[in-house]
Protein backbone atom coordinates (compact mmCIF):
# COMPACT_ATOMS: atom_id res chain seq x y z
CA UNK A 1 0.00 0.00 0.00
CA UNK A 2 1.56 3.32 -0.82
CA UNK A 3 2.44 5.68 1.45
CA UNK A 4 -0.78 8.24 2.28
CA UNK A 5 -0.35 11.18 -0.02
CA UNK A 6 1.18 14.55 0.97
CA UNK A 7 -0.90 17.33 2.58
CA UNK A 8 -0.22 21.17 4.54
CA UNK A 9 -1.67 19.54 7.66
CA UNK A 10 0.25 15.95 7.32
CA UNK A 11 3.73 15.15 8.74
CA UNK A 12 6.13 12.38 8.90
CA UNK A 13 7.74 12.20 12.12
CA UNK A 14 11.17 11.43 12.54
CA UNK A 15 13.17 10.18 15.71
CA UNK A 16 16.49 10.93 16.29
CA UNK A 17 17.23 13.08 13.16
CA UNK A 18 19.72 14.79 13.71
CA UNK A 19 22.33 12.46 12.22
CA UNK A 20 22.93 8.96 10.46
CA UNK A 21 19.80 7.03 9.49
CA UNK A 22 17.75 9.56 11.03
CA UNK A 23 19.11 12.30 8.90
CA UNK A 24 18.88 10.37 6.11
CA UNK A 25 15.17 8.93 6.62
CA UNK A 26 14.33 13.16 6.72
CA UNK A 27 16.21 13.79 3.53
CA UNK A 28 14.56 10.52 1.57
CA UNK A 29 11.16 11.41 2.71
CA UNK A 30 11.35 15.02 1.98
CA UNK A 31 13.09 14.70 -1.15
CA UNK A 32 9.62 12.77 -2.47
CA UNK A 33 7.82 15.91 -0.97
CA UNK A 34 6.66 15.02 2.12
CA UNK A 35 6.58 17.22 4.88
CA UNK A 36 8.67 15.81 8.41
CA UNK A 37 8.83 16.53 11.93
CA UNK A 38 12.43 16.77 13.22
CA UNK A 39 13.17 15.59 16.49
CA UNK A 40 16.20 14.66 18.64
CA UNK A 41 17.87 16.26 21.54
CA UNK A 42 20.47 18.27 19.43
CA UNK A 43 18.46 21.73 18.35
CA UNK A 44 21.10 23.26 16.21
CA UNK A 45 21.61 20.16 14.05
CA UNK A 46 17.40 19.68 13.64
CA UNK A 47 17.65 23.50 12.86
CA UNK A 48 19.84 23.31 10.17
CA UNK A 49 18.50 20.59 8.88
CA UNK A 50 15.13 21.83 8.54
CA UNK A 51 16.63 25.21 6.61
CA UNK A 52 17.78 23.28 3.93
CA UNK A 53 15.12 20.41 3.76
CA UNK A 54 12.31 23.56 3.00
CA UNK A 55 14.57 25.65 0.67
CA UNK A 56 15.69 22.24 -1.61
CA UNK A 57 12.42 20.51 -1.52
CA UNK A 58 10.18 23.01 -0.70
CA UNK A 59 8.17 21.40 1.90
CA UNK A 60 7.32 21.97 5.72
CA UNK A 61 9.70 21.29 8.11
CA UNK A 62 9.37 21.34 11.60
CA UNK A 63 11.86 20.92 14.76
CA UNK A 64 10.59 19.36 18.08
CA UNK A 65 13.47 19.03 19.95
CA UNK A 66 12.75 16.20 22.37
CA UNK A 67 14.53 13.31 24.99
CA UNK A 68 13.00 11.07 24.11
CA UNK A 69 14.07 8.58 27.17
CA UNK A 70 11.81 10.94 29.14
CA UNK A 71 8.05 9.81 29.31
CA UNK A 72 6.86 13.75 30.55
CA UNK A 73 8.85 15.09 27.33
CA UNK A 74 7.64 12.81 24.97
CA UNK A 75 4.24 14.24 25.78
CA UNK A 76 5.34 17.70 25.09
CA UNK A 77 6.18 16.86 22.20
CA UNK A 78 3.44 14.97 21.18
CA UNK A 79 1.38 18.39 22.41
CA UNK A 80 3.53 20.73 20.09
CA UNK A 81 2.78 18.57 16.92
CA UNK A 82 -0.70 18.81 17.40
CA UNK A 83 -0.71 22.68 18.61
CA UNK A 84 0.93 23.05 15.02
CA UNK A 85 -2.51 21.47 13.38
CA UNK A 86 0.08 18.52 11.95
CA UNK A 87 -1.27 15.40 11.75
CA UNK A 88 1.13 12.41 12.12
CA UNK A 89 0.42 10.11 9.14
CA UNK A 90 4.07 8.56 8.53
CA UNK A 91 5.85 7.48 12.13
CA UNK A 92 9.67 6.90 11.74
CA UNK A 93 11.17 5.31 15.36
CA UNK A 94 14.49 5.69 14.40
CA UNK A 95 16.17 7.10 18.01
CA UNK A 96 18.02 4.55 19.71
CA UNK A 97 21.51 4.49 21.07
CA UNK A 98 24.02 1.43 22.16
CA UNK A 99 26.62 -0.16 24.10
CA UNK A 100 29.76 -1.91 24.01
CA UNK A 101 31.27 -4.45 26.87
CA UNK A 102 30.53 -6.73 29.87
CA UNK A 103 27.01 -5.90 31.61
CA UNK A 104 28.43 -6.14 34.80
CA UNK A 105 30.62 -3.06 33.83
CA UNK A 106 28.37 -1.21 31.94
CA UNK A 107 26.43 2.17 34.03
CA UNK A 108 23.51 0.65 34.99
CA UNK A 109 21.14 3.56 34.58
CA UNK A 110 22.47 4.31 31.09
CA UNK A 111 21.41 0.92 30.15
CA UNK A 112 17.91 1.93 31.63
CA UNK A 113 18.08 4.60 29.75
CA UNK A 114 18.60 2.90 26.46
CA UNK A 115 15.61 0.92 27.25
CA UNK A 116 13.63 3.64 27.46
CA UNK A 117 14.85 5.32 23.92
CA UNK A 118 15.08 2.29 22.58
CA UNK A 119 11.58 0.44 23.55
CA UNK A 120 9.25 2.68 25.61
CA UNK A 121 9.38 5.07 23.18
CA UNK A 122 8.73 3.14 20.45
CA UNK A 123 5.65 1.97 21.72
CA UNK A 124 4.55 5.38 23.17
CA UNK A 125 4.46 7.02 20.37
CA UNK A 126 2.89 4.09 18.40
CA UNK A 127 0.52 4.02 20.75
CA UNK A 128 -0.55 7.68 20.57
CA UNK A 129 -0.27 7.86 16.68
CA UNK A 130 -1.41 4.40 15.44
CA UNK A 131 -5.29 4.67 16.41
CA UNK A 132 -5.48 7.89 14.99
CA UNK A 133 -3.99 6.25 11.75
CA UNK A 134 -6.57 3.76 11.79
CA UNK A 135 -9.62 5.99 12.85
CA UNK A 136 -8.23 7.43 9.52
CA UNK A 137 -7.50 4.60 7.83
CA UNK A 138 -4.56 5.27 6.60
CA UNK A 139 -0.83 5.47 7.51
CA UNK A 140 2.55 4.35 8.08
CA UNK A 141 4.94 2.90 10.66
CA UNK A 142 8.48 2.39 9.97
CA UNK A 143 10.12 0.88 13.31
CA UNK A 144 14.29 0.84 13.43
CA UNK A 145 15.37 -2.89 14.72
CA UNK A 146 19.06 -4.28 13.36
CA UNK A 147 20.01 -7.74 13.09
CA UNK A 148 21.34 -7.86 16.27
CA UNK A 149 17.66 -8.48 16.68
CA UNK A 150 17.99 -12.00 15.57
CA UNK A 151 20.32 -12.85 18.28
CA UNK A 152 21.49 -12.47 21.89
CA UNK A 153 24.46 -10.51 21.70
CA UNK A 154 27.05 -10.78 24.36
CA UNK A 155 28.75 -7.43 25.36
CA UNK A 156 25.92 -5.64 23.58
CA UNK A 157 23.43 -7.82 25.92
CA UNK A 158 20.92 -5.04 26.48
CA UNK A 159 21.17 -3.00 22.69
CA UNK A 160 20.38 -6.53 21.32
CA UNK A 161 17.15 -7.26 24.09
CA UNK A 162 15.91 -3.93 22.88
CA UNK A 163 16.26 -4.37 19.12
CA UNK A 164 14.68 -8.26 19.24
CA UNK A 165 11.84 -6.26 21.31
CA UNK A 166 11.34 -3.65 18.41
CA UNK A 167 11.52 -6.84 15.38
CA UNK A 168 9.05 -8.63 17.52
CA UNK A 169 6.36 -5.54 18.03
CA UNK A 170 6.97 -4.26 15.12
CA UNK A 171 5.93 -7.63 13.40
CA UNK A 172 2.84 -8.48 15.45
CA UNK A 173 1.40 -4.79 14.76
CA UNK A 174 1.70 -5.49 11.15
CA UNK A 175 -0.28 -8.43 11.48
CA UNK A 176 -2.88 -6.45 14.20
CA UNK A 177 -2.88 -3.89 11.44
CA UNK A 178 -4.52 -5.78 8.31
CA UNK A 179 -7.18 -4.27 6.74
CA UNK A 180 -7.14 -1.05 8.87
CA UNK A 181 -4.73 0.92 5.80
CA UNK A 182 -2.18 1.34 8.06
CA UNK A 183 1.32 -0.52 8.45
CA UNK A 184 3.98 -1.07 10.12
CA UNK A 185 7.57 -2.40 9.16
CA UNK A 186 10.58 -3.10 10.52
CA UNK A 187 14.07 -2.06 9.41
CA UNK A 188 17.33 -4.13 10.60
CA UNK A 189 20.52 -2.55 9.52
CA UNK A 190 23.54 -4.29 10.18
CA UNK A 191 27.11 -2.19 10.49
CA UNK A 192 26.22 1.12 9.08
CA UNK A 193 28.92 4.15 8.42
CA UNK A 194 27.52 6.79 11.44
CA UNK A 195 27.98 8.36 14.35
CA UNK A 196 26.58 5.25 16.55
CA UNK A 197 29.75 3.12 16.95
CA UNK A 198 31.46 6.48 18.20
CA UNK A 199 28.39 6.64 21.10
CA UNK A 200 28.82 2.74 21.67
CA UNK A 201 31.93 2.31 21.43
CA UNK A 202 32.08 0.07 19.12
CA UNK A 203 35.67 -0.23 16.94
CA UNK A 204 35.14 2.62 14.11
CA UNK A 205 36.76 -0.12 11.71
CA UNK A 206 33.83 -2.84 12.38
CA UNK A 207 31.45 -0.19 10.96
CA UNK A 208 33.50 0.74 7.82
CA UNK A 209 34.03 -2.78 6.55
CA UNK A 210 34.40 -2.64 2.78
CA UNK A 211 31.73 -4.97 1.56
CA UNK A 212 30.13 -5.77 4.41
CA UNK A 213 29.49 -2.29 5.97
CA UNK A 214 26.44 0.12 4.03
CA UNK A 215 25.87 3.92 4.49
CA UNK A 216 22.80 5.90 6.36
CA UNK A 217 21.58 6.65 2.88
CA UNK A 218 21.38 3.05 1.57
CA UNK A 219 19.69 2.46 4.85
CA UNK A 220 17.19 4.94 4.88
CA UNK A 221 16.27 4.41 1.38
CA UNK A 222 15.64 0.77 1.81
CA UNK A 223 13.68 1.10 4.56
CA UNK A 224 11.81 3.84 3.10
CA UNK A 225 11.05 1.74 0.07
CA UNK A 226 10.09 -0.93 2.57
CA UNK A 227 7.37 1.46 4.17
CA UNK A 228 6.02 2.26 0.81
CA UNK A 229 5.40 -1.71 0.06
CA UNK A 230 3.98 -2.40 2.57
CA UNK A 231 6.49 -4.71 3.92
CA UNK A 232 6.55 -6.53 7.08
CA UNK A 233 10.26 -6.32 7.66
CA UNK A 234 13.39 -5.61 5.51
CA UNK A 235 17.14 -6.75 5.86
CA UNK A 236 19.27 -4.83 3.75
CA UNK A 237 22.29 -6.21 2.19
CA UNK A 238 23.18 -9.35 1.44
CA UNK A 239 25.42 -10.14 4.17
CA UNK A 240 23.45 -8.88 6.57
CA UNK A 241 20.49 -11.55 5.60
CA UNK A 242 23.03 -14.11 6.03
CA UNK A 243 24.31 -12.89 9.51
CA UNK A 244 20.14 -12.45 10.62
CA UNK A 245 18.96 -15.91 9.43
CA UNK A 246 22.49 -17.26 10.45
CA UNK A 247 21.91 -15.75 13.81
CA UNK A 248 18.02 -16.92 14.27
CA UNK A 249 18.86 -20.65 13.27
CA UNK A 250 21.99 -21.67 14.85
CA UNK A 251 21.82 -23.40 18.38
CA UNK A 252 22.24 -20.79 21.26
CA UNK A 253 24.63 -23.52 22.27
CA UNK A 254 26.62 -23.08 19.46
CA UNK A 255 26.18 -19.91 18.50
CA UNK A 256 26.48 -18.30 22.17
CA UNK A 257 30.61 -19.10 22.76
CA UNK A 258 31.30 -17.94 19.17
CA UNK A 259 29.97 -14.69 19.29
CA UNK A 260 31.57 -14.07 22.74
CA UNK A 261 34.89 -15.51 21.53
CA UNK A 262 35.22 -14.05 18.00
CA UNK A 263 32.96 -11.26 18.70
CA UNK A 264 35.44 -7.52 18.40
CA UNK A 265 32.81 -5.39 20.44
CA UNK A 266 33.32 -4.57 24.03
CA UNK A 267 36.49 -6.07 24.30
Amino acid sequence: MPLPPPSDSSTCLVTGASSGIGEAFARELAGRGRGVTLTARRKERLVKLASELTDRYRVRAEVVTCDLSSAAARRRMIKTIADRGLEVEVLVNNAGFGSAGRFQDLDGESEVQMVRTNVEAVVDLCATYVPQMVARRRGAILNVASVAAYQPVPRQTTYAATKAFVLSFSEGLHADLKGTGVTSTALCPGPTRTEFGDAAGIPDELMRIPGLSYSAEEMAAAGVQAMERGRRAVIPGATNVAGAVGGRLMPRALLLPLLDRFYPVGK
